[in-house]
C-alpha cells in the first residue's frame, strides 16, 4: 500500500546569498565525512544526499544520461497517452509562465523519464546540456538529487535550487516538482517547473502544486461509473473545486480517494480497503445530488453524494438498521454549463467563421497568448454541421519536433523500432469527419509545412513507414500568436502554405484594449469564488487593480491569478489590493500597455472583433515589464496616450532608469522585473538602432 499522503516541502529558502553560503558550507561539511548541523539544510534533502551516498555516487561524477532511442521513446509516450492528454490543459496553463521566467515545464512518467517539455527555448537550450530533456531519465538514483526523483521518492512536491543538487553540475537549475497520484494513491507522473538557479522562482513550487491538484482531480472524471462518489469539505464553496475531498465506495468500502480527501479527514492512503462509510461519517449516504451537512470526527463538512453512470451497489444490508437503508437513486441534475460568453461584434465573426467552414474555407485565428483561440476554435466546430464529429487539437509548439511528423501522419506497423503492432493512425486522420485545429501553426518545422501543404491540397495523408495515401476530409482552423506575414518574410513560414490558410482571418483583440474590465473581473470571480456567505470577494480597490492591469497573458493571466485569490482566500474574506501579486499590486492604472511581451502580434494588427473569454485555462501567467514602483507620473502623458504599446514599454524604461540614475539593477527592481529582462529589452533597441 502507498505511503500516506504528506504535506509539500519546500525544500529551500529564498535564493539569498545567505542561503547558498549556508547550503555550501553544509555540502563541504557533507561531502567530507562531517556531520551536518539539524538546521543547516532541509531534511529532505539531507536525505537524499545520504540515499546517493549510499549508491556509491559522487558530486562530481557525471552519470552517462543517455536519452532512449526514438522507437523506444515512442512507445514508452504511447504508455503515457492518457497521462499526457490529462496534463495537456496544465502544460498549456504553465507554458506562458515558464516562457517569460526563461523556464521550462517538464511533464516525467513514474519512473522520472522526461515525456514533455513547454516553455522558454532558450533555457530549454541549456537545460539539454545537463541532460534535461524528453527520452531522459532524472530519478534520483541516475542523477542524484535533484527535484524530479526526489520528489518521486519522497513522494511528496519537492522544490531543489542550486547546490542543492547532489551532482556538481547540476547546480545551474533550479527546479521545482509535484508527483501526481491516481485515485489509488499510486504515482502516475510528475510535473515539474525548472529554471536557472540565477534567477528567483519565488512561486514555482506552489504553482506545479496547482497544476498536479488539478489533474488528479480531473482523474475521478468519469472513473468511476458503478460507484458511490462522494465531494465534500468545511467550507461548501469549495465543492467542485480541486481543493474539493472526494471518496469513492463500493458497498460502503472506501475504494478510492485524493489526497484532499484523506487529509481533510486525517487519513493516510492506507485507509483504502480497510475504513467503511459509517467509520468516516455519520448518518447514511443520502440522496443524489443532494447538498447536506454531515458530522465527521474532525467537524462537519458539506457533503454532496453524486452518482455516474448506472446504479451504484450501494444498498445496505439486510442487517444493517433502518437509518442506514438508500433511498431509490434521483439523477443528479447536471450543473449549469459555463463557457465562453461573446458580444455581438464577437458572434458576428464567429457566424461568419462557421458559414466559411462549412463552405470548406480555412479559418486563421491570430491574437496574443491567453486571448481565447482555442476556445473560439471549439466554438466554431461545435456550431458548425462538424460538431457531431471530432475536434482534434494539435499544438505545434508542444509537440518535439522529431516526433511531431509522426503524431499529424501516423506511422505503419514495423515504422520504426518500438512502433505500435497495430500502427497509429495519427491526428490528421482522427480529425476525419470533423475538424483539424492546427494551434500555434507559426512554430511548425518548415521541413513539416511542405508536408502539411501536400495534404490541404490533395487531402490525402500518407502514413510513415510507406502504405497507401488515405483519404481525409477534415476542416481546418488554425491560430498562432505570432505576426505569420512578417515569419512569411524572414522565410521562416512557406508563402504557399500562408495563403492557403489564411483565406480568412479574424484578429482576437487582447484584454487591456477592452473598455469595461472591471465587470468582466466581476463576472470571472463571480463564477470562480461563487456566491452565498463564505463565498470571498474583492475590495473596490483589489478590482480596479485587477480591471486596470495590464495583462501580459490576458484572459489566461487574469483567469489564473484569480483563481489563486480563490483558493488562498478564507471563507467571506473581503481580499484587499495587498493579496495581489507583487507586479498586479504595483502597475499604475494609467499604465495599460505596459508588461506586454515581446513574441506576441505586432502592436499594428487591429482586432475587429472581441475576444472569447476562456473560463477553463489556468495560467498564473507573467508579465516580460511589470510596473514596479513606478508612479503614473513617471511616463510622459503623450506615451500614454499614444496607444503604442511598444512607445509606452520605451518610456515606461526610460523612466525608470533616468529615476535610477542610469543604475540598471535599480531601474529593473523599480519596473518589477529582473535586470536580464531589462537587458534583453535595452539590447533589442540598441539592435533595432532605438533609443
Amino acid at each position: 500500500m502507498p505511503a500516506a499522503p504528506t504535506p509539500a516541502v519546500s525544500i529551500s529558502a529564498l535564493s539569498s546569498c545567505a542561503a547558498t553560503d549556508a547550503v555550501l558550507a553544509a555540502r563541504r561539511r557533507f561531502f567530507s565525512g562531517a556531520p551536518v548541523p539539524e538546521d543547516a539544510l532541509a531534511q529532505p534533502i539531507l536525505r537524499s544526499w545520504t540515499r546517493c551516498a549510499a549508491r556509491g555516487l559522487g558530486p562530481q561524477s557525471r552519470a552517462r544520461m543517455e536519452p532512449l532511442t526514438d522507437g523506444e521513446f515512442a512507445a514508452r509516450r504511447e504508455r503515457h497517452e492518457a497521462l499526457r492528454r490529462r496534463c495537456r490543459p496544465e502544460l498549456e496553463a504553465l507554458h506562458a509562465a515558464a516562457r517569460a521566467a526563461d523556464s521550462i515545464v517538464i511533464l516525467t512518467d513514474p519512473s522520472g523519464l522526461v515525456l514533455d517539455t513547454v516553455g522558454s527555448a532558450d533555457f530549454a537550450d541549456r537545460a539539454a546540456k545537463v541532460a534535461l530533456r524528453p527520452g531522459v531519465s532524472w530519478s534520483e538514483a541516475e542523477t542524484g538529487t535533484n527535484a524530479i526523483g526526489t520528489a518521486l521518492v519522497e513522494r511528496r512536491p519537492v522544490e531543489v535550487r542550486g547546490a542543492e543538487h547532489y551532482a556538481e553540475a547540476n547546480g545551474i537549475l533550479s527546479c521545482a516538482a509535484a508527483p501526481i497520484h491516481d485515485p489509488f494513491g499510486e504515482l502516475v507522473g510528475l510535473l515539474d517547473l525548472s529554471g536557472p538557479a540565477s534567477v528567483p522562482h519565488l512561486h514555482a513550487l506552489a504553482l506545479v502544486e496547482l497544476a498536479a491538484g488539478q489533474v488528479e482531480h480531473r482523474l475521478f472524471e468519469g472513473a468511476f461509473p458503478d460507484h458511490s462518489l462522494v465531494r465534500f469539505h468545511a467550507d461548501p464553496s469549495f465543492l467542485g473545486t480541486a481543493r474539493e475531498g472526494i471518496l469513492v465506495f463500493e458497498d460502503y468500502r472506501l475504494v478510492a480517494a485524493n489526497r484532499p480527501g484523506l487529509a481533510l479527514l486525517g487519513l493516510g492512503w492506507d485507509a483504502l480497503g480497510a475504513k467503511r462509510f459509517g467509520d468516516l461519517f455519520e448518518g447514511s449516504l443520502g440522496k443524489a445530488g443532494e447538498e447536506r451537512r454531515v458530522r465527521t470526527r474532525r467537524g462537519d463538512v458539506a457533503m454532496r453524494l453524486e452518482r455516474q453512470g448506472l446504479p451504484v451497489r450501494t444498498i445496505a444490508p439486510r442487517a444493517a438498521p433502518a437509518a442506514e437503508r438508500q433511498p431509490a437513486p434521483v439523477p443528479a441534475q447536471p450543473p449549469a454549463p459555463t463557457g465562453p460568453r461573446f458580444d455581438a461584434a464577437t458572434e458576428r465573426d464567429l457566424g461568419r467563421a462557421v458559414r466559411l467552414m462549412e463552405a470548406g474555407v480555412p479559418v486563421l485565428i491570430q491574437g496574443e497568448t491567453g486571448v481565447g483561440k482555442e476556445v473560439f476554435a471549439r466554438q466554431i466546430h461545435r456550431r458548425g454541421n462538424r460538431g457531431a464529429k471530432a475536434f482534434a487539437a494539435v499544438n505545434c509548439a508542444a509537440l518535439p519536433e522529431g516526433l511531431i511528423e509522426s503524431e499529424l501522419f501516423g506511422y505503419e506497423e514495423g515504422a520504426f523500432t518500438g512502433a505500435r503492432r497495430a500502427g497509429f493512425k495519427g491526428l490528421f486522420r482522427e480529425a476525419d469527419g470533423g475538424v483539424l485545429f492546427l494551434d500555434e501553426i507559426g512554430d511548425m518545422p518548415l521541413s513539416l509545412q511542405s508536408r502539411l501543404l501536400r495534404v490541404l491540397q490533395e487531402r490525402e495523408v500518407t502514413p510513415l513507414g510507406g502504405g497507401r495515401p488515405v483519404a481525409v476530409d477534415f476542416a481546418l482552423v488554425c491560430a498562432s500568436h505570432r505576426d505569420l506575414k512578417q515569419r512569411v518574410e524572414e522565410g521562416s513560414f512557406r508563402a504557399d502554405l500562408y495563403f492557403r490558410i489564411a483565406q480568412y482571418t479574424v484578429t482576437l483583440p487582447a484584454l487591456r484594449t477592452l473598455a469595461d474590465r472591471e465587470a468582466l473581473v466581476d463576472r470571472l470571480w463571480a463564477e470562480l469564488a461563487g456566491a452565498g456567505p463564505a463565498a470571498p470577494s474583492l475590495s473596490a480597490e483589489c478590482r480596479a487593480a485587477l480591471a486596470g492591469h495590464g495583462w501580459p497573458g490576458n484572459f489566461r493571466q487574469l483567469v489564473g491569478v484569480l483563481r489563486v485569490l480563490q483558493a488562498l482566500a478564507e471563507p467571506g474574506e473581503i481580499l484587499g489590493v495587498d493579496a495581489l501579486p507583487a507586479d498586479v499590486r504595483s502597475a499604475p492604472l494609467e499604465w495599460r500597455g505596459a508588461g506586454r511581451p515581446a513574441e506576441i502580434m505586432p502592436a499594428r494588427a487591429e482586432a475587429d472583433t472581441a475576444p472569447s473569454q476562456d473560463f477553463g485555462a489556468r495560467d498564473l501567467g507573467a508579465r516580460d515589464l511589470g510596473a514596479g514602483d513606478l508612479g503614473a507620473g513617471d511616463l510622459r502623458a503623450g506615451d500614454l496616450r499614444a496607444g503604442d504599446l511598444g512607445t509606452v514599454t520605451r518610456a515606461a524604461m526610460d523612466a525608470a532608469l533616468a529615476a535610477s540614475g542610469g543604475n540598471v539593477s535599480q531601474a529593473a527592481r523599480r519596473l518589477g522585473i529582473h535586470r536580464s529582462t531589462l537587458h534583453r529589452h535595452l539590447a533589442g533597441r540598441g539592435a533595432r538602432g532605438g533609443h
